[in-house]
Order: C-alpha cells, then structure tokens, then sequence
C-alpha cells in the first residue's frame, strides 16, 4: 500500500470526470454486449485510457480545468435531478408552483383548499387551488 502512495503522490487522481467516464464505460460496455456491437469495444477501451491518463497525470492544472469545464456543465443537470426527486418525494403532503412573474418555484402545502400564495422573492400574489 505504501508503493502506491509514493506512486500516486504529484498525480491527478480521481474526480467527478474521471467517475462520469467509468460510468460511461461500463454503461457502454453492458449496451455493446446486449446488441452485439464488437466494434464499440474500441471506443470502449480509448474511453477507458482517456480515463486511467487523466487519473495518472502530472499535469493537475490541466486537469483541472477539464473537470471545471465539466462540472460547469453538470451542476446543473444534477441539481436539477436532485430537485425532481426531491419533489417527487413531496408529491404527497406538498404542492409546486412556478410564480408567474419571475419564475421561482415555491412549495405549499396540499389539501388547503384555494389559497393566495405570496411569492418570497417578488412579493407578487396569486391564488391557485391545492
């Protein structure tokens, strides 16, 4: 265990890129055996050396900025999968409503009947049914 901390001491190492690749990967690797396509395999394994170089690299700054660039892209995506399913575990006891003036979606409670909602960010008012 020692020689692989002396050996990985100055390298890049892990990070949400790098993960998103495996997953990529094995995904890929799973879809090429179900349908048969041998020729995904070399997509596959350059995919997988694209991985374990970033992993084994020397140039962190580099990297860095490739998982930055990602993670500009990805944040989004995940927060919005986060919200979904954060809003699909409320579906029972809560309502979601979108504020007709600036778009901010906001939380009330179900089975209060018709309600007049004020929006916490602009203070507009509106009355919807829950």
């Amino acid at each position: 265990m020692d020689f692989f901390r002396r050996f990985m001491a100055g390298r890049y190492g892990s990070d949400p890129l790098n993960n998103a690749l495996l997953i990529l990967g094995i995904a890929l690797i799973i879809v090429a055996r179900i349908l048969g396509w041998a020729w995904m395999n070399v997509f596959i394994l350059a995919l997988l050396c694209l991985c374990y170089f970033r992993m084994f690299s020397r140039n962190i700054q580099a990297r860095y900025a490739e998982n930055e660039k990602f993670m500009r892209w990805w944040r989004p995506v995940s927060n919005r999968i986060r919200g979904a399913r954060g809003r699909f575990a409320d579906r029972k006891t809560h309502c979601y409503f979108k504020c007709p003036e600036c778009g901010q979606r906001l939380r009330v409670p179900k089975g209060k009947g018709k309600i007049m909602i004020t929006c916490p960010h602009c203070h507009t008012k509106f009355d919807r049914k829950t």
